[in-house]
């Protein structure tokens, strides 16, 4: 099973605790500007083979959870269009 298919399964039960306003608050999240900027320095330095082992571990950690977040915001946007919360 992949990592996606895996954290999919995890998240589909808390995604069935969401009420109507949770399952909207969850989907329109948006990541802070300055943590987008982080994202962003690390990977031009990704890009460039500039990465110390520090800064790697940072960007992994940051692309995991943002892959968790993503999927979050994608089931509960799911939620919300495939069921008539109330």
């Amino acid at each position: 099973m992949s990592t996606t298919a895996l954290l999919d399964e995890l998240l589909e039960p808390l995604t069935q605790c969401l009420d109507k306003d949770s399952a909207r608050r969850v989907a329109d999240f948006r990541i802070a500007s300055s943590v987008q900027a982080r994202v962003n320095a690390l990977a031009a330095q990704a890009n460039e083979g500039s990465l110390t082992e520090g800064d790697r571990a940072e960007y992994e950690t940051l692309v995991n959870a943002a892959d968790f977040i993503a999927i979050l915001k994608l089931k509960a946007q799911r939620r919300l269009n495939s069921t008539g919360l109330p």
